[in-house]
């Protein structure tokens, strides 16, 4: 693993494990309702430190719930209640399993495609286990483009 995609994803890694082992799920509420509410703002507070209307306040509080609010709204709101918001993707795998298991998934594909036509040749590959010959393979497609089309 010298790769510069693989030291980054190594860095990434490092970054994304408290994530990944400690997964925060969002109160029921919303972060800005259950947040406003720790702090005892009001909705007329949080919507004068947005600069927009009270009303405007329940619809970013229900875009929230219902996962339609924009980014950006949420950082305003975030930052209105003295917050900072966290925006990240955490792979449910670590992302050299996902590279090395797409890189396998496309050796075996070739390799599959190249034994048919030889045995339509009645011929035998030389040399090497599947398994082997699919981790040789594989080495060749980690980290090179075309990998995941």
């Amino acid at each position: 693993m010298s790769s510069n995609k693989a030291m980054a994803r190594a860095a990434l890694e490092r970054d994304l494990g408290r994530h990944r082992d400690t997964p925060t799920a969002a109160p029921r509420s919303g972060w800005i309702r259950a947040i406003r509410d720790a702090l005892g703002m009001s909705t007329s507070e949080l919507a004068r430190r947005m600069g927009v209307s009270k009303a405007r306040v329940g619809q970013i509080e229900r875009g929230e719930r219902e996962r339609t609010i924009t980014l950006d709204t949420l950082e305003r709101a975030a930052d209105a209640l003295g917050c900072r918001v966290e925006y990240v993707l955490v792979p449910r795998e670590p992302l050299d399993d996902l590279v090395w298991a797409r890189a396998k998934a496309k050796a075996r594909a070739e390799i599959g495609a190249v034994d048919h036509t030889m045995a339509l040749e009645d011929q035998r590959p030389d040399g090497g286990s599947d398994a082997a010959r699919i981790e040789e393979a594989a080495r060749h497609h980690v980290d090179k483009r075309g990998l995941w089309s």
